[in-house]
Parts: C-alpha cells; sequence; structure tokens
C-alpha cells in the first residue's frame, strides 16, 4: 500500500533542467528532505528517489525515440525502478508503476489544468497536504520550442499560486526562471526597476514579506555575511532557494 504520511513534510521536486546543480549544492551543504521526487529521467540520476513522476505511458520510452535524449536513461530505469512510478497507463514492463490518483487530485484542488508532467506532481503534493515544495530543475528554458516553454512554465506557476494559497511554503532553485527567481533583486517589481534606489521585496522566515530600498537590503547583507566572518572566520557562499 502507498505511504499516505505526508501531511506536514517538506519534499523536493527535481526536473532536467540546468536548476537541479541547485538541489546537489544543497545535499553537499546538509539540506534534508523528507522525500524527493524525480521527474522523468531524473530518477536514472539521483541516487534515492522517493516517487517518480512519468505521466507519458511507458511505452513512448521503451517503444519509441520519442523522448529523445531521454530514451536510453528511461529504458535502464523504468524495468528496474521499484517505484511508485506515477503515470497514465500501467505497462507490464515496468513493476514500480501506479496509476496517477487523477480524479482524487482533481476532486480534492477542484482543478484539471495539466499540460506538462510536473503540476501533476505538484498537485499531488498538494493533496496530500506537505508542508514545503522545493523546486529544482524546472526552468523552461526550451529555446526551441518558445511555446512550449511558456505554456508548461504557465501551468506549473498556477500551481505553484494554488499551493501558496493554501499556506504550502514553496521554495525555488535561485538559478531557475519560475517565478522570476533568476532576476536580479533591482528588477523584480516593474516600474520600480527605473527607480534610481528600487524598492525590493525579502522574505524572512517567520516575518513574511518586507519591502525596503536596495541600497538598504545591500547594507543589510553586508552586515549578515560581516556577522558570518565572526560566527565562523570564513564565509562560504551557497545559492539559498528562494521564498514565496
Amino acid at each position: 500500500m502507498e505511504n499516505t504520511g505526508l501531511e506536514g513534510k517538506e519534499i523536493a521536486i527535481v526536473a532536467m533542467g540546468e536548476s537541479q546543480l541547485d538541489f546537489h549544492l544543497s545535499l553537499i551543504h546538509s539540506n534534508k528532505y523528507d522525500e524527493v521526487w524525480a521527474i522523468n529521467a531524473m530518477a536514472g540520476i539521483i541516487k534515492e528517489v522517493d516517487r517518480v513522476f512519468m505521466l507519458d505511458p511507458a511505452s513512448r520510452f521503451l517503444d519509441t525515440d520519442d523522448a529523445g535524449t531521454q530514451t536510453g536513461i528511461m529504458r535502464k530505469v523504468l524495468p528496474t525502478h521499484p517505484g511508485p512510478i506515477y503515470t497514465c497507463e500501467l505497462d507490464d514492463r515496468v513493476p514500480g508503476a501506479v496509476l496517477y490518483p487523477l480524479t482524487e487530485v482533481v476532486e480534492a484542488t477542484d482543478c484539471a489544468y495539466f499540460n506538462n508532467t510536473i503540476p501533476y506532481a505538484i498537485a499531488y503534493a498538494m493533496y496530500k497536504k506537505v508542508r514545503a515544495i522545493n523546486l529544482f530543475g524546472i526552468d523552461f528554458t526550451y529555446k526551441g520550442n518558445l511555446h512550449f516553454a511558456e505554456e508548461g512554465k504557465a501551468c506549473v506557476e498556477f500551481w505553484l499560486s494554488k499551493c501558496i494559497s493554501v499556506g504550502i511554503d514553496i521554495k525555488i532553485a535561485p538559478r531557475s526562471s519560475l517565478l522570476d527567481t533568476d532576476k536580479p533583486l533591482r528588477e523584480k517589481l516593474y516600474g520600480y526597476h527605473r527607480l534610481d534606489d528600487p524598492i525590493v521585496v525579502g522574505h524572512s522566515q517567520g516575518q513574511g514579506f518586507k519591502t525596503m530600498k536596495v541600497s538598504e537590503y545591500e547594507a543589510l547583507q553586508k552586515e549578515l555575511q560581516l556577522q558570518k566572518v565572526k560566527e565562523t572566520g570564513t564565509i562560504i557562499e551557497v545559492p539559498e532557494a528562494k521564498r514565496y
């Protein structure tokens, strides 16, 4: 039986984009997650994966080359991964495959907007009432298919908004384009970015969002760095996930 004890847990969802590197950095610096969920081929890259989301039928990978460079690694992963591998159709060649609980998720979230695999994972997390979602490798930087990139990103950000509205803590890899996370701080607020000393917004754990001028923010960051030097004798710059 599937483990249902996800309520209140912190999970990481890792896809194939460049910001997956931030996931590996987070592990190097001792970050921990209650569960790690892989999107498609990341199941063959990450050593310990609790769940895989592959909403295409397994036949797309096992019987065709439609998945391009993911094909080889998926042909190794699917017959051997213990699962659960959430998908739309069971296949005897994939022993870990389970049917995605579409009806339950749609009824619980009151929504059926899914145009790529990642929203299914986010919606499942919302359905299971997790406490926090960390997103890595979800960048939508498909230069050869901008329409697909924009369409997919919009769907993911829609689901993130739904999660935020019910109090789920959203943390995004710093180099990801989701919610403009990778934009320079000075450019995040349209209009204000044209000022000589732009207003910026930051998030402090337990204190919510705060607005301040960028000059004040930079002075605060210098003060925090000096405090690190006093406490540790050195500064180790580790990119931190941005919270929403």
